[in-house]
């Protein structure tokens, strides 16, 4: 096709997909209080990058391994209860960024964008970038089907979903790999930084005016779809990064939609 030739379009269909699992996704984050959560995992993401970079393999593969590997760490030390898990989830943020940071900085062989790592470069998606995102976003939103009702039994109630003979382990554990994908697929897109927010945010904006879980997480798709349009469509006008803009416009969003009164489901 041949508007794939040009690298907006391109940008923008990458972003379109994106919107659309990370809605789905972040309604659960969003009820769960999982944002610290994602944000710890986000920042593991850099040090993925650099292992990426390091063994020559594809780098939202490393993303996803590191990502994967940071969050099944934090869910040990969260069921062993011997720290605070503000402390373990500060502790693995920050460790893992300025890890990936220094393992980036000493590989001097390798030229490296980390600015477009950690604020995203949308504009440089190619038709690879392309299969990925639509290719995992698939996987992703097949196992988020498959998981919704455990996942929103153990939501709004951990015991009697267990009770029920739901296997709670098996739904956290999948739901976290499903965490770290979307990372791995949304990283050059919006930035390692950046990532949580388009998780975060347009659901966030879609709940004041839900009735229903699937409600939210449609609303959440179209706030995501149409902050990545005018996040993308500002920068072209303005000439700025585009992944700080897209959060920007979800922010809008969100306080835009804060002036309507909160729908409870």
């Amino acid at each position: 096709m041949m508007f794939l030739d040009d690298f907006f379009w391109r940008a923008v269909i990458a972003g379109m997909g994106v919107a659309i699992v990370a809605g789905p996704v972040g309604c659960f984050i969003v009820w769960r209080r999982m944002s610290y959560l994602g944000d710890t995992m986000a920042h593991s993401a850099l040090l993925g990058v650099a292992f990426g970079i390091f063994l020559e393999v594809n780098l939202m593969l490393g993303v996803f391994v590191v990502s994967l590997t940071v969050a099944v760490l934090l869910f040990i030390f969260q069921r062993q209860k011997q720290l605070a898990n503000d402390a373990v989830l500060g502790t693995l943020s920050h460790a893992s960024l300025a890890l990936g940071i220094l393992l980036i900085s000493l590989m001097v062989w390798v030229r490296i964008d980390l600015m477009g790592f950690l604020f995203g470069d949308i504009l440089a998606v190619n038709l690879v970038d392309l299969y990925w995102i639509y290719g995992g976003g698939f996987l992703i939103l097949l196992t988020l089907l498959w998981l919704w009702r455990p996942l929103l039994a153990i939501t709004f109630d951990n015991e009697l979903a267990q009770a029920e003979g739901v296997s709670v382990l098996r739904v956290q554990l999948v739901f976290m790999l499903l965490i770290s994908a979307v990372i791995a697929l949304s990283m050059k897109i919006i930035g390692i930084l950046l990532v949580t927010s388009l998780l975060i945010i347009p659901v966030s904006a879609a709940r004041r005016f839900s009735r229903t879980p699937e409600q939210m997480a449609l609303g959440g798709i179209i706030i995501g779809m149409a902050s990545v349009g005018l996040g993308l469509g500002a920068s072209m006008q303005i000439d700025t990064p585009s992944g700080p803009l897209i959060v920007i416009a979800a922010a809008l969003f969100f306080f835009a939609a804060n002036l309507f009164p909160l729908r409870k489901f």
